[in-house]
């Protein structure tokens, strides 16, 4: 199984009284996503499932990518993926959908970072996971406990 974890793109500034869920992505948060999922699409990235965190800014960035890479089925919304979620979760959210060879996983910093690490078995691994950035992790087993290989890792400032 092939498993992409997309970093939200950039995103409006924190709003006195605003809800961090409701924080929308920025127009040029937009435009570098768009760089860089054409990069992605044209390496051959085509997700046969995108699941994505229900904060706005990351259903933007599922949005976004689902139209870049041709994706023609539903994004499916899960809390699995906001900022402060457990990686076993993230990694069992998965899990329910392993007929899937290509997973995009819309989420946001720390828990990217932290779901990479847990899917290499590598927990205290740090990564400095980037807005809009883009890792593709193969996994050769749906099991709890997974073992994952990292095959690229696509930063913003590359594209």
């Amino acid at each position: 199984m092939q498993i992409y974890i997309l970093r939200h793109g950039i995103a409006e500034d924190p709003v006195a009284g605003q809800r961090d869920s409701d924080r929308a992505l920025t127009l040029e948060g937009r435009r570098k996503l768009q760089a860089s999922l054409k990069r992605a699409f044209d390496s051959g990235v085509a997700p046969t499932l995108i699941l994505t965190s229900p904060y706005k800014r990351a259903m933007q960035t599922a949005q976004i990518a689902s139209k870049a890479l041709n994706f023609a089925g539903d994004v499916l919304q899960t809390q699995a993926l906001t900022p402060d979620a457990d990686p076993v979760a993230a990694w069992e959210e998965m899990r329910l959908h392993r007929d899937h060879p290509q997973i995009l996983c819309a989420s946001h910093e720390p828990l990217c970072g932290r779901l990479a690490a847990f899917l290499l078995g590598a927990p205290a691994l740090e990564i400095d996971y980037k807005k809009g950035a883009l890792m593709r992790i193969d996994v050769v087993s749906a099991g709890p406990r997974p073992h994952g290989v990292l095959k690229w890792l696509l930063a913003p400032k590359i594209v």
